[in-house]
């Protein structure tokens, strides 16, 4: 039996291409994909003016707190049945939840008008 080579093995062996130039044309994913298995970006293109900041294509991350909150095993259980039955992540649902709740008491106590209302 072979042994694949691990990610570092493969790294070593990749043949840097510097030059878009370089790439062939290809006829399908498959046949791109064998390509790609064997050859790398290298300095020459990611170095070169007017190539793409990665980090910049990154959405900016949205900055959150880590809140504790206990429920009882039954609302727990209820809730996680809801969320599965919606595919939703519990969490995400109990944000959700307290979001449209606090939208709702803002807008009772004047705090915020109807924006959907218009």
């Amino acid at each position: 039996m072979t042994r694949k080579p691990t990610d570092a093995e493969r790294s070593t062996q990749l043949i840097e291409i510097q030059s878009w130039d370089e790439m062939p044309t290809f006829t399908d994913e498959s046949e791109e994909a064998e390509w790609w298995a064997t050859h790398s970006l290298g300095a020459g293109i990611l170095d070169a003016p007017g190539a793409a900041d990665f980090d910049d294509m990154l959405p900016p991350a949205r900055k959150s707190t880590l809140v504790s909150i206990r429920f009882d095993a039954d609302t727990l259980g209820r809730l996680k049945s809801l969320a599965h039955r919606r595919h939703r992540g519990y969490q995400t649902m109990v944000k959700e939840f307290v979001a449209e709740r606090l939208y709702e008491e803002e807008k009772r106590e004047g705090i915020i008008g109807d924006s959907r209302a218009s």
